[in-house]
């Protein structure tokens, strides 16, 4: 049996309640939440990207927080070419991240504004209609400054790439959009990559939709990404400043590849694999 965890996190969370235990029952379980995936015995998933990870489950796996799933997907292929020595993202994250409620949240005070009502917010800390804030979670005690959500991204890509020294950063921003996150990435690596080899590699990588055409303003949104399964890059270009450095663009589904379709996917891999 297989058994998928998702909702409430933490002490009153079900897979902390239930996860391990459902282990000794003899269930496979996949995790949506954050508990346990920097647990060294849990390994960390994104099938196009370590699906070898598989092999060392003692029985628990942990699908990665949404926008990390995107940026691994758009790294991967290119580390694959040339090591990647330094990343820097900034998000634009979708409310649907937050749940039903906030997408509520955000469609009451886009029409109070509009209609000229006072309104107060219930599940961010600032009116997220017609506004944005750099925060995305609660502010980490680990690294000073930052937000949970940029802590995410640091710990969970090292463990995913294998890369545990990989100098990455981060910037999280809640945006008015429904649903679908975007981030703006730069990254550098060891060796020349150009940005046709990486328009290409990209490409040609299972699960990623390149459109990048911006002189004819063809590039992924929020709103043309919102329901598809794949991750979309686009706006690939040299970065003026870094060398052997690159700037992408990628948006993709929080609640498709970001969550459910890449559970999904682990499920089946465990399946076919129990076949092999």
């Amino acid at each position: 049996d297989i058994a998928l965890f998702a909702g409430t996190e933490g002490a009153k969370g079900a897979s902390r309640q239930f996860g391990w235990g459902a282990v000794e029952k003899g269930a496979l379980v996949i995790d949506n939440g954050d508990d346990f995936r920097m647990d060294a015995r849990v390994p960390l998933i994104v099938p196009e990207v370590n699906p070898e990870a598989l092999q060392k489950h003692q029985g628990f796996i942990s699908n990665p927080n949404c926008s990390t799933i995107q940026l691994v997907m758009a790294l991967f292929p290119l580390h694959q070419k040339a090591r990647i020595k330094r990343v820097i993202v900034s998000t634009y994250q979708a409310v649907s991240g937050t749940g039903k409620a906030a997408v509520k949240e955000l469609e009451k005070e886009a029409k109070d504004f509009l209609e000229n009502r006072d309104t107060k917010p219930e599940i961010y800390p600032h009116q997220i209609a017609f506004n944005l804030f750099p925060q995305v979670g609660n502010l980490s005690k680990e690294y000073p400054g930052y937000y949970a959500e940029e802590v995410k991204f640091i710990r969970e890509t090292r463990k995913i790439l294998g890369e545990q020294d990989l100098a990455i950063s981060a910037t999280c921003v809640r945006v008015p959009v429904f649903n679908a996150h975007s981030e703006a990435i730069t990254v550098e690596f060891e060796e020349k990559m150009s940005p046709e080899d990486a328009k290409q590699m990209l490409r040609n990588s299972p699960g990623i939709k390149v459109i990048d055409e911006p002189e004819k303003f063809l590039y992924p949104t929020p709103f043309d990404v919102s329901g598809k399964d794949e991750v979309f890059v686009g706006r690939i270009r040299k970065n003026p400043l870094f060398p052997n450095s690159l700037d992408l663009w990628v948006v993709g589904d929080n609640i498709r590849k970001g969550a459910a379709l890449n559970a999904i996917q682990i499920a089946e891999s465990l399946i076919k694999d129990s076949k092999n």
